[in-house]
């Protein structure tokens, strides 16, 4: 990033537009529901229209925008109370039943990787962290427990449902990292101990206590 603001021109400039995009998105800077200007884009970042039209297009897949009739991209709405339900519904469906294969059968490679990922989200290791970089440790500590588990479709399934409960959970301003933390140790700890029945036990309470502070937000 240069001085100015404007996004330097690595090999991968669509990557790094779509980063930058997916940032203002997840801090709500460009809240939801809302247009997004592909001219302000360009002259913000600096770049051509380009990188952002496939920028857009990889968002897009991923859920964050939707393009409209007439009206080009907008960011996807926050998610409905109905929604946010089912997603969690969803998760409890597979993350037990992944945390439970991923200790069983998680090797030291993926486990040092996910102990990383948890240490990185402590606060106590990094008291300057983002709510983004928080948010993004999160996607990737339940993907890595998917992937140790030997499935990448649950995996890549999870890190797009992940992104769409830190865009809800932004829009209330929450700060309930601690919580969450000292939930995923739990959770690691009964997979570096190879115990399925306590990962998926961990990995259920997790979700459903996840499932009640966001309920709660929205309550408030």
């Amino acid at each position: 990033m240069s001085a100015n603001g404007q996004i330097e021109r690595p090999s991968g400039l669509a990557d790094s537009v779509y980063r930058r995009i997916r940032a203002d998105i997840m801090s709500l800077k460009l809240p939801p529901d809302s247009r997004i200007s592909m001219d302000s884009l360009a002259r913000e970042l600096g770049v051509s229209q380009t990188p952002i039209r496939e920028a857009l297009s990889m968002l897009e897949a991923n859920g964050l925008v939707s393009r409209k009739q007439f009206a080009g991209y907008c960011t996807a709405p926050r998610l409905t109370r109905a929604q946010l339900d089912e997603l969690f519904e969803f998760r409890l469906l597979v993350e037990p039943h992944a945390a439970r294969k991923a200790a069983e059968a998680m090797g030291a490679g993926d486990a040092a990787r996910l102990s990383e990922i948890a240490e990185r989200m402590d606060a106590r290791h990094r008291p300057a962290a983002s709510h983004e970089d928080f948010a993004d440790s999160d996607t990737e500590f339940h993907r890595q427990i998917a992937l140790g588990a030997g499935n990448g479709l649950i995996a890549d399934s999870l890190a797009r449902l992940h992104i769409h409960v830190q865009i809800f959970r932004s829009s209330f301003g929450s700060k309930l990292a601690a919580e969450a933390v000292a939930e995923h140790a739990r959770v690691l700890d009964a997979i570096l101990a190879h115990d399925g029945d306590a990962a998926e036990g961990a990995m259920k309470g997790h979700i459903e206590r996840s499932w009640r502070r966001l309920r709660g937000l929205e309550e408030n």
